[in-house]
């Protein structure tokens, strides 16, 4: 038997595809990348925007195709859209044998034994808790990086958000089973870590009683073999002193953190449900740039809110201008049903969500030259991601930067580099996003 899997989404579902294909590694299933040849297909789905949905369904149907004219047996579909839409997928596409919610997927050899044998299977257990599974994961990156999930669901209720909905309340992985799965992962080759989850700032507080992302931090530091710690998804408000002190003195921890801010207005951040204010705001990342100088901060931000005008707008350019985030994602504000903000009065018109999403792109291309600018010359340790085809010049990632959502370092050399090398390079150039460099 053959399998292929799709893995849609976030980083957070990558973790959970790579939880289940270790599972069936360990049943012998043999994998494939061709769909033609598939016995088996799972579908690990996303539907946190509008987009990520219609990419899973419209993936789901492809797949549903080799059930007529090809060798597949039994079509599997987890992750988030088939916690939400469990009823409509059973309805709409019976080609699908077997149903798995967020926090069941620890049964997914059941439910591919089962598919096989010709029942339909489906598992939906309670938000509440965690998947027990003691299985290694196969790692999908790589095997030089690695995401390590620290916690599931979220407290927030957001009101543009269905992640609570579908993922549940906040629940934390304990420290000593994130250490042990930390160090199978560096024994395993990789060499840096990147933590996620919702939310990665309130880590511990429903195990020990109080925020101790700063307490893992310190124990992830002692591994050996590891290089690199990078946090992402900091909600602002959660950061805490304890936090800012173990990035200061774990040598490990890049001095990075991903702030997702969504907006700077006042209004428009009351009626997204977030916890802060634009005053917030600027006294939080004034704090962390005082005591990390070389801080990168990342943020993302949703355009066309329900209810934004044109001068919420203009506030949101101002504060892009005047924080200057080293790297920013915008997003058009998706409506989600189920969410408050779905039902809100003053929804926006698509084509001024994109205008203004493109404002604030074109915005933060000025910004991230000149910053880029600014980093002739330092010398910074890069992670070797690949070879440029027919050239003698290599792709690395410096502590400014994270997989797939960052920029890279180009490093033109005629040194043979591998995959996962770590370099000594200075920065010679810069182009909108990415730097040029020389090894060293």
């Amino acid at each position: 038997m053959k399998l292929l899997f799709i893995s849609l989404g976030c980083d957070k579902n990558l973790v959970d595809t790579e939880f289940m294909l270790g599972m069936l590694r360990d049943d012998g299933i043999e994998m494939t990348d061709d769909e033609y040849e598939a016995d088996i297909i799972i579908v690990n789905s996303c539907c946190f925007i509008n987009d990520a949905k219609e990419e899973s369904i419209n993936t789901i149907l492809e797949m549903a195709e080799h059930k007529k004219d090809g060798n597949l047996k039994a079509l599997i579909v987890t992750g988030c859209l088939a916690q939400r839409y469990q009823d409509e997928i059973k309805k709409e596409i019976p080609e699908v044998d077997a149903i798995l919610g967020t926090n069941s997927y620890e049964d997914i050899v059941n439910a591919v034994h089962c598919a096989l044998e010709g029942n339909f299977y489906e598992n939906f257990k309670t938000l509440e808790g965690l998947p027990s599974i003691r299985t290694k994961r196969t790692v999908t990156t790589g095997g030089h990086f690695a995401y390590l999930k620290i916690a599931e669901g979220c407290n927030k209720r957001c009101t543009y958000c269905i992640i609570p909905y579908i993922r549940g309340n906040y629940r934390s992985v304990p420290m000593e089973d994130l250490i042990e799965q930390a160090k199978d992962l560096v024994a395993g080759g990789a060499k840096e870590l990147i933590l996620v989850a919702q939310e990665t700032t309130l880590y511990g507080v429903d195990l020990y009683g109080e925020k101790s992302l700063h307490r893992l931090l310190d124990e992830l530091n002692k591994i050996p073999g590891l290089f690199w710690i990078r946090i992402m998804y900091c909600y602002p408000e959660e950061i805490y002193d304890g936090l800012i002190d173990a990035m200061i003195r774990n040598e490990k921890v890049c001095h990075y953190l991903d702030l997702p801010i969504q907006h700077a207005n006042d209004t428009m951040l009351k009626r997204m449900g977030r916890r802060t204010s634009n005053a917030d705001l600027v006294r939080i990342i004034t704090n962390l740039r005082e005591r990390i100088p070389d801080i990168t901060l990342r943020t993302t931000l949703i355009c066309g809110f329900p209810g934004e005008t044109q001068e919420m707008h203009e506030e949101l350019m101002q504060f892009i201008n005047d924080m200057e985030f080293d790297r920013l994602g915008a997003f058009t504000y998706s409506p989600e049903e189920g969410t408050p903000a779905a039902e809100f009065p003053d929804q926006i018109d698509e084509e001024l969500k994109q205008e203004w999403q493109a404002d604030v792109m074109e915005l933060q291309e000025e910004i991230i030259f000149d910053k880029n600018e600014e980093m002739k010359g330092r010398e910074l340790f890069v992670f070797i991601e690949g070879k440029v085809a027919d050239e003698n010049a290599y792709i690395g990632r410096t502590y400014r930067d994270a997989p797939d959502v960052d920029g890279y370092i180009f490093i033109n050399t005629d040194e043979e580099l591998m995959t996962g090398d770590i370099a000594k390079v200075r920065v010679t150039g810069a182009y909108e996003y990415d730097l040029i460099g020389e090894l060293l």
